[in-house]
């Protein structure tokens, strides 16, 4: 019982100030949160800070859609509650949703009993990977550039009984990408897309279930796509189809690199067969690195 109260103490300080964005990062996260975070001895504040805003919006993405919200406000993870002070937060959460900011207020100290709660019953046991009470068994993705759209076929695993919902990774570089689930559940969370399941899953048993992503409006696709696995992930199998032409000029496979580097430089060369595709297969890949592809058209400078 230590620990949860050590946690919900921790966290009441992390919210004050700037959130996850204060200086001396490394200060303000105690050993409660670090080690529910999976934070280390040697790590930069960069680090700090993606290790512990991501640990948090996994919870909280397993809490109902009000508190979702207030977490990520009172963090500081929400991009746009990136104020500098906690009642800035409050008050740009209270007009999200309409509610005065007192009950806002109520609503995060709420929250973060609960995330001490989940911390608690799910620990952190494996470097890198969220514990979110679920593994996935195989995903495969294709890209096809002419749309472009990813359509995404899921293979999860439940590792306790009553999974209900998924927290949803979209691929590197879609930003808010337009979603559309195809098979499997029903999306709850546009902001931060979720699925619910049909019905609740229990311990070691699976889901299948398939996602759409399109780029929004006139967004150009940049020239790569990498997957970064949150959970354990058994099968990554990905293919590209660029087509039968103009095929790009060169392409390289990037397997474990840094989601934070430049992705567009980088990986190892891989042939693109007589029908314009690329696959790729990637076993177990770590949570928290990037795998995928990138590309060169014609005409641009080589790297």
């Amino acid at each position: 019982m230590n620990a949860y109260v050590d946690l919900v103490r921790e966290l009441k300080s992390l919210r004050k100030g700037r959130g996850v964005l204060a200086g001396r990062i490394g200060d303000r996260v105690g050993p409660t949160l670090r080690a529910t975070c999976g934070v280390t001895a040697g790590d930069a504040p960069g680090a700090i800070r993606r290790k512990v805003s991501a640990r948090l919006e996994e919870l909280a993405g397993r809490l109902p859609e009000d508190l979702r919200l207030a977490t990520r406000a009172a963090f500081a993870i929400e991009d746009e509650a990136r104020l500098p002070l906690y009642q800035d937060r409050v008050y740009w959460a209270a007009i999200r949703l309409d509610r005065d900011p007192r009950t806002i207020r109520r609503r995060v100290d709420e929250a973060i009993n609960h995330l001490a709660e989940l911390a608690a019953d799910a620990p952190r046991d494996r470097p890198g990977a969220r514990s979110g009470g679920w593994r996935t068994a195989e995903l495969h993705a294709v890209l096809t550039l002419d749309g472009p759209e990813v359509i995404e076929r899921h293979r999860v695993v439940a590792e306790r009984d009553g999974l209900r919902e998924l927290a949803l990774t979209p691929p590197l570089p879609l930003d808010r990408p337009d979603v559309r689930v195809l098979y499997g559940g029903t999306l709850v969370d546009r902001h931060r897309p979720t699925l619910a399941l049909p019905a609740p899953v229990d311990r070691d048993h699976a889901h299948d279930f398939a996602i759409r992503y399109r780029p929004p409006g006139e967004q150009v696709l940049r020239a790569h796509l990498v997957h970064v696995p949150e959970h354990p992930c058994d099968l990554l199998d990905l293919r590209v189809r660029f087509g039968p032409a103009p095929t790009p000029a060169r392409v390289w496979a990037l397997e474990g690199a840094d989601p934070h580097d430049d992705l567009t430089r980088g990986g190892v060369a891989h042939p693109v067969d007589p029908a314009g595709e690329v696959h790729l297969r990637f076993h177990h890949p770590t949570p928290g690195l990037a795998y995928g592809v990138r590309w060169r058209v014609t005409g641009a400078p080589d790297r």
